[in-house]
């Protein structure tokens, strides 16, 4: 079978299109035949040896933490899916960044972290959709659920993750201003629930938003990180909130918690994706609730990119350059 395996970090030049040998499945584990594989930009992160990773990650190495697929053989003792079932997963455990392998055409899952996928939704659809809807979920139910009014800034709008929480938030009643970088992603925005978009590359966002909302935005959900996040501080009301969820332009750098108070009381967020990671059951639930909304059309996924697994390479550089909008996914 063939795989996308990096022999060191570095840039997308060290993605190298390889046979491999896959073993059979062993005790609990089911293989799963990909015929939609995420990209997202962890994988970028664990290309070039970005900052999640603690320890050196041994070499050579498979990217991909997220697929969707049909089951194909099960090893001994699994009784959780069968052979012909349509699943998909995110991760394979809690160590999200250690253990990667979806960029290949077969693999070897631990079938109890195997979520079934309904027959009303397609395979690309759930590539496009488990991560960044799991982590759209976890900020909206959990961190900040908007009420009918509020104004929310979302950076990135137009990102498969910023897609969504405009949608969510929208479908909360809340007013969205959307950060983007081209008209091209603004209109999409817009078609997602965007009231407002920004193109960020063209002016300051903070006197922008300001001018939309003079009294600051109930609560900024960014993707983007580095560039944005401590800027978002001074278009943020008294009492607001602050979410980073990702790290698009690098991690945010330490801030002194005293700008909180002296900005107007903010609280400050940065979730991760390791509580339904660690926790098969909770993660299954939590997929059969995210599909079920994009079943009934709360949460429409956009039309994703698709490229052929063997052209990863070339996914990686236009996810650099932020190429496209929306979720990008690898067929094999």
């Amino acid at each position: 079978m063939k795989a996308m395996r990096i022999h060191s970090h570095g840039g997308p030049e060290v993605l190298s299109w390889e046979d491999i040998e896959l073993p059979p499945p062993g005790p609990g584990e089911a293989r799963v035949r990909h015929t939609a594989i995420a990209l997202n930009f962890s994988d970028i992160n664990i290309r070039r040896g970005g900052f999640y990773q603690k320890d050196p990650l041994p070499m050579p190495l498979i990217p991909g933490n997220e697929a969707a697929g049909v089951v194909i053989a099960v090893g001994p003792g699994v009784t959780e899916v069968k052979i012909g079932d349509r699943v998909g997963y995110v991760g394979v455990g809690a160590g999200f960044f250690a253990k990667t392998g979806a960029y290949a055409q077969e693999r070897n899952v631990p079938a109890s972290r195997l979520a079934h996928l309904p027959d009303g939704i397609s395979d690309v659809q759930a590539a496009a959709v488990m991560l960044k809807g799991l982590t759209s979920s976890n900020i909206v139910n959990k961190i900040y659920r908007p009420e009918r009014g509020d104004h929310v800034l979302i950076h990135a709008a137009a990102s498969g993750v910023g897609l969504i929480l405009t949608q969510w938030c929208k479908h909360f009643g809340a007013v969205v201003i959307g950060t983007v970088g081209n008209d091209e992603k603004a209109r999409i925005a817009r078609e997602h629930g965007a009231d407002h978009t920004i193109l960020y590359r063209q002016e300051d966002f903070v006197p922008a938003v300001k001018k939309i909302v003079p009294a600051g935005v109930r609560a900024v959900l960014d993707g983007v990180g580095k560039d944005t996040f401590e800027k978002s501080m001074d278009c943020t009301a008294p009492f607001g909130t602050l979410v980073n969820y990702g790290n698009a332009s690098g991690h945010v750098p330490p801030i002194d918690i005293m700008q909180l108070s002296l900005k107007g009381t903010l609280s400050m967020w940065r979730p991760g994706v390791s509580h339904f990671l660690g926790d098969a059951d909770r993660f299954k639930t939590l997929c059969a609730e995210l599909f079920a909304l994009v079943e009934k059309g709360v949460l429409k996924t956009v039309a994703a990119r698709t490229y052929p697994l063997g052209e990863a390479r070339q996914a990686h550089i236009d996810a650099e350059r932020a190429e496209h909008a929306g979720p990008v996914v690898l067929i094999p």
